[in-house]
């Protein structure tokens, strides 16, 4: 595994703005986290990613005091992590892969209920609200009801509700789910401009390409272990081709093609033994 936990910023060594050491989580007998270590520098751009049930939901959720980890430790913001006290919240932005909005709520309603719990004014949340509605197309549906909005709508809110309050690291899990093509292209320039701005993205999906072209680094985890963290670069090193190959060598999968074939067997009706 390639190490990538020290970086050099304007010629001084930068604390990370998070840290975690050993962290264990298990749910009954299966062990989902098996003692993962790594760190965040602040401004960098990670994409954290792996199977299903390799255990990232389960990280995030720790790190926002959502569930308890069994064993180790963790630093945000430079100091441990104390669930107990939520004020280290104000400063995180969260868009979870499904999230339940509330659908009698009128987009500006719903914004406002949010910006509202983070102590923000009416004013500056209608002003953010509609500026970011605007630049994201959907400024017209400002009074609509949430239940009538599109998945990419829905997504395009909750991504606005998790940048209202102007967040130092943002958690974002699937965050361009149901986005069309243009608004992929707004939001990852809008994920450079903040990284730049010294915002630091932590976020996972299974788009491989969009991974592999905006994370300054990239953590792999498999079986509840980090396999692979390092920029893209370095991590190819290990094996040729790109992200999608390299994610497919270090989790052990290479049954696509013949999963498939099973898969069109089954649509026309065969068995998979058959001939």
């Amino acid at each position: 595994m390639i190490n990538y936990e020290k970086m050099l910023k304007v010629g001084c060594m930068v604390e990370p703005i998070l840290e975690l050491s050993h962290v264990r989580k298990s749910f009954g007998e299966k062990e989902v986290l098996k003692g993962v270590s790594f760190s965040v520098m602040p401004g960098e751009i990670i994409g954290y990613i792996g199977p299903n049930g390799a255990g990232k939901s389960t990280t995030v959720k720790i790190l926002l005091g959502m569930i308890e980890k069994d064993e180790g430790e963790i630093r945000l913001f430079n100091q441990p992590l104390n669930t107990q006290n939520v004020s280290y919240k104000a400063r995180i932005g969260y868009v979870p892969e499904n999230a339940e909005l509330y659908d009698t709520l009128t987009a500006k309603e719903y914004l406002l209920f949010v910006g509202e719990l983070y102590g923000m004014t009416e004013e500056e949340i209608m002003n953010k609200s509609l500026t970011m509605m605007e630049a994201l197309g959907i400024k017209e549906a400002f009074n609509t009801r949430l239940s009538s909005f599109s998945k990419g709508m829905r997504q395009k809110v909750l991504i606005i509700s998790s940048l209202l309050h102007d967040p130092d690291i943002l958690f974002w899990d699937e965050p361009l789910s149901g986005l069309d093509a243009n608004s992929v292209q707004v939001i990852r320039e809008v994920l450079i401009q903040l990284r730049d701005a010294g915002k630091t993205i932590f976020y996972s999906s299974h788009v491989m390409d969009m991974v592999q072209r905006l994370s300054d680094r990239i953590l792999i985890l498999h079986n509840g272990e980090v396999v692979a963290n390092g920029p893209f670069e370095e991590l190819k090193e290990e094996a040729e081709g790109t992200l999608e190959q390299l994610f497919n060598t270090l989790t052990g999968f290479d049954e696509h093609a013949s999963l498939a074939d099973q898969f069109i067997k089954g649509m026309k009706g065969e068995r998979a033994d058959d001939a």
